[in-house]
């Protein structure tokens, strides 16, 4: 009988490692030739700006960094600012009536959101421009008793303010839904273990419920203060135009030269909303901790320092070092 070889002899179990599985990627052209594409439209969209002389570069270099420009640009951000201010706090008082149990309150703030969500911001700002032409005087006091102050409004110059009450509430409408779907979304057995505490209504949205609802809140309310910085160039209507578009408007208007001025005024909207944007995603970010269960690796490395342990934090991909999703080695 003839020996068996070394190659012919079976295999037993745990003698002989299987071989490494090769993984070869599928191949897919189509990715390849839609971004050959992309990119190829994009460069000509680039050259063909760059040389096209209605773009007028020149004049755009010569106005980015005018002064007229840039203290534009500051008064489009107080607009910005003061507008979403005053748009939050009425914001948070029309949510809070709008989940009131008293009937007048619950109808009082539904008949608001009601008006200044079914009108036009534009149509808005022109009544705000022509306030000083319907009510003339303005007389603050106790009705048909005292008169603390009269104010003449016909000759007054507060298109700045008047800028500001327009955008405010009209935004006012939006940021109450947000609110009040934020405070929805905070679970019932919070307000129920508030009331079992003692707590009255109004402490339980204060202390338990509006904290809680912040994580739900932030995002939208980022987006609509981004919404609101070029919203502002709608204040013309008032009219009122020391702000960024007003004044790129004025200044095409006498050089002639509207679309540089066009850019120039596009470019800075484009940078204070990055800056916005830049700073939303770390609000976002701090407004979520304790959401996830997974640690961030600054988590991970303050719980390896109380045990003692030393930790190397590898990052998943497309991730920020401090974001959820950091794998502990």
């Amino acid at each position: 009988m003839p020996a068996l070889s070394e190659s012919d002899a079976p295999e037993t179990g745990g003698s002989a490692e299987p071989e490494a599985i090769k993984a070869i990627p599928l191949r897919r052209p189509g990715r390849w030739i839609a971004a050959i594409v992309v990119v190829t439209l994009l460069g000509l969209f680039v050259y063909g700006a760059a040389t096209n002389p209605a773009f007028a570069w020149d004049v755009y270099g010569q106005y980015l960094f005018d002064r007229r420009i840039s203290s534009a640009a500051w008064v489009t951000i107080q607009l910005t600012v003061l507008s979403m201010a005053l748009a939050v706090v009425l914001g948070v008082v029309l949510a809070v009536m709008r989940l009131s149990p008293n009937p007048v309150l619950r109808t009082s703030a539904w008949v608001y959101l009601w008006i200044f969500r079914g009108t036009p911001v534009y149509v808005q700002l022109v009544f705000w421009g022509l306030f000083s032409s319907i009510y003339k005087t303005l007389d603050l006091g106790i009705p048909f008793v005292h008169q603390f102050a009269h104010i003449e409004l016909q000759g007054l110059e507060a298109a700045f303010l008047f800028a500001i009450i327009g955008l405010g509430l009209n935004e006012a409408a939006y940021m109450a839904e947000i609110v009040r779907a934020g405070v929805s979304s905070v679970s019932e057995g919070q307000t129920e273990a508030s009331t079992a505490l003692g707590m009255s209504w109004s402490q339980t949205m204060r202390r338990t419920v509006l904290p809680q609802a912040m994580r739900v809140i932030i995002p939208p309310t980022g987006n609509e203060l981004i919404s609101m910085l070029k919203t502002t160039s709608l204040v013309t209507a008032i009219p009122f135009s020391l702000e960024l578009y007003g004044r790129a408007r004025d200044i095409s208007g006498a050089n002639f030269q509207p679309i540089p001025l066009l850019l120039v005024a596009a470019t800075w909207y484009l940078a204070i909303t990055s800056v916005l944007m830049v700073g939303q995603f770390y609000l976002e970010r701090y407004y979520s901790r304790g959401v996830s269960r997974t640690l961030t690796a600054r988590q991970l490395e303050a719980l390896a320092d109380a045990q003692g342990k030393p930790v190397t934090i590898m990052p998943a991909p497309d991730t920020l070092p401090d974001t959820p999703g950091g794998e502990r080695r």
